[in-house]
């Protein structure tokens, strides 16, 4: 079973009293942090910051319970804001939650097709390109909110809200600034302290009361979360955050779904899917390096398949394994997914009883605490240390995959990373291969002077045998025979077999011995028709050659220009 895995896992373990007394203060402490995480996230990606917080409460209960990592912890993600803010501004919440219902059937398939291994071919260079790249357009993104800066145009593409945000500077509030540069400087003294208090709970909660006493006795006025967001559900209405416990509905009641939509929104589906595919799997790496543990990397796609396909109904948006959140729930001492779980119902609880508080919150100190987010999540001194001590091609990857990843998107980025990264692992590879032509006195195998061996070594595919089989030519006319030695030889394809046919149609004239082929790639080469040729035959090996050398008569060692005498080779 697919479900179920993590929880199975902790309880065959061992689970105590004392164990759930870890998992409790471990829940309670990841609950503070989503808190303000999860309405500064949803606020990024262009929605009420309520949302962010009933994608916390019900993506991070099922992703616990249905996972298969024992303590990632699921929820709105820093890595999806750029993906996210596109679809909010062209579609809407409803086009927004459609794309996470689309992506949670993609990771639920992924998951059921067991293809959750195939995160570990994504390229270094790459993930830690486009991290990098998200990194740096979030922390833009919040200079908006960080400044109080009045923007004329809501632009999509990263270089026009560059010049959006230009324009806009001399709107700059400096209240705004005021309490957005304390948070930044609460947050990175107290991460300092390495204190058991989350700097993100410290630096909120000191922007806020710098913000209250601004606005109380300051002449300029700091922008409140409560003083921008509005709801209305039911008869209900009200600023700030709703003090209801998370509502069941339709995502689509508010706007028609049409298959045409859904086609619109397949490629930003297939995005988020792959993002949290790949956020969620490396989570989980992280954390069974943090506590010796193992994951079910497929386990972990299907439940966090069946909580983004869930949380819409709800009003939840993409949610992922953060992998933050996921290291303070570990040094929490979080034993089982129970941790997650009471990280869950423990934001249910304060969202509840803390509503009317969450209101006066400054837009500000939720941007100032993203931007340190972003800064956590793009690991800039590891980034520039990789580019430092990375081979040249390496560093091509990664800057391609940062410069299009904040230039365009990362659709763009990961598609163009993976496929240069590819052509030049291909390129790596194809330089490995090799065909030296030696007369004589071969190292391993001495057929005589006027035996032509050439030595092949390392895969033969379509880069590379082309031009290392085009080594293979015309002989001496005191040639007595061609010896193609196939021992270092890892693989064939159907480009290197014809390669072969054209070398072998080249030296036609002479006998021809392949020594040292392996069973895969005989069998490849018979039923290609190559060993069928008439002046073909196979040994073993070098030196079955010389035995058979030896029963017809010849001398190997000797200068003499005998005809070697080959029979027709018949596959068997």
């Amino acid at each position: 079973m697919l479900i179920f895995h993590a929880l199975k896992q902790a309880w065959q373990e061992g689970f105590s009293l004392s164990r759930l007394r870890s998992d409790l203060v471990a829940g309670i402490t990841v609950g503070v942090v989503a808190i303000p995480l999860g309405m500064a996230l949803a606020i990024a990606v262009g929605v009420p910051p309520q949302h962010g917080l009933y994608t916390v409460i019900v993506a991070g209960l099922l992703a616990a319970l249905l996972g298969g990592s024992r303590f990632n912890i699921t929820g709105p993600t820093a890595a999806f804001v750029v993906i996210l803010l596109p679809i909010t501004q062209q579609y809407g919440l409803t086009g927004l939650m459609l794309a996470t219902m689309m992506s949670g059937v993609i990771l639920l398939l992924m998951g059921i097709l067991r293809l959750g291994q195939l995160v570990a071919y994504v390229p270094y260079p790459v993930t830690t390109g486009f991290t990098a790249g998200i990194g740096l357009t979030i922390a833009f993104l919040q200079l908006k909110d960080l400044l109080g800066l009045t923007v004329a145009t809501n632009p999509i593409h990263f270089p026009e809200k560059v010049v959006a945000y230009a324009t806009a500077m001399p709107s700059i509030n400096l209240s705004d600034t005021i309490v957005g540069v304390v948070t930044i400087a609460a947050f990175i003294l107290w991460a300092k302290l390495k204190t058991k208090v989350p700097a993100h709970v410290v630096a909120l909660v000191t922007g806020t009361l710098l913000a209250l006493v601004l606005n109380h006795f300051g002449s300029g006025h700091v922008g409140l979360l409560g003083e921008k967001f509005h709801y209305q559900i039911g008869d209900l209405v009200g600023q700030g955050i709703p003090q209801v416990l998370p509502q069941f509905s339709l995502p689509w009641q508010d706007g028609a779904v049409t298959w045409s939509l859904v086609i619109e929104l397949l490629p930003a589906a297939f995005t988020i899917a792959m993002l949290g595919c790949i956020e969620s799997l490396l989570c989980a790496v992280v954390a069974d390096g943090m506590t010796g543990t193992k994951h079910n990397p497929n386990g972990e796609l299907v439940g966090q398949g069946i909580a983004n396909i869930v949380v819409p109904f709800f009003g939840g948006i993409p949610a992922t394994a953060a992998i933050a959140r996921t290291a303070t729930n570990i040094r929490a001492g979080a034993f089982s997914p129970v941790s997650a779980i009471v990280h869950a119902l423990f934001v249910l609880a304060a969202m509840i009883a803390l509503a009317p508080m969450l209101s006066y919150v400054p837009m500000s100190a939720l941007a100032g605490l993203l931007i340190m987010v972003a800064w956590n999540m793009s690991e800039a001194p590891h980034f520039v240390h990789t580019l430092k001590v990375a081979p040249r091609r390496d560093v091509a990857v990664l800057l391609t995959c940062f410069t299009l990843t904040v230039v365009f998107d990362m659709v763009v980025a990961v598609v163009v990373g993976l496929l240069l990264a590819g052509l030049l692992f291909i390129q790596r590879i194809a330089s490995l291969t090799t065909v030296s032509k030696v007369s004589g006195t071969h190292p391993h195998q001495n057929f005589g002077d006027d035996v032509v061996v050439y030595d092949i070594n390392g895969p033969l595919f379509f880069a590379a045998s082309e031009k290392a089989l085009s080594v293979i030519d015309c002989v001496a006319p005191q040639t007595r025979a061609v010896v193609l030695d196939f021992s270092d030889v890892t693989t064939v394809d159907i480009t290197a077999i014809h390669a072969l046919e054209n070398a072998l149609d080249r030296v036609r004239d002479y006998p021809v011995c392949l020594i040292g082929v392996g069973p895969h790639i005989e069998k490849k080469l018979a039923s290609a028709g190559v060993l069928a040729l008439e002046n073909l035959e196979v040994y073993p090996s070098g030196e079955s050659l010389r035995e058979h050398l030896a029963s017809k008569g010849h001398n190997v060692q000797s200068q003499e220009s005998t005809p070697l005498t080959v029979s027709m080779y018949t596959a068997s």
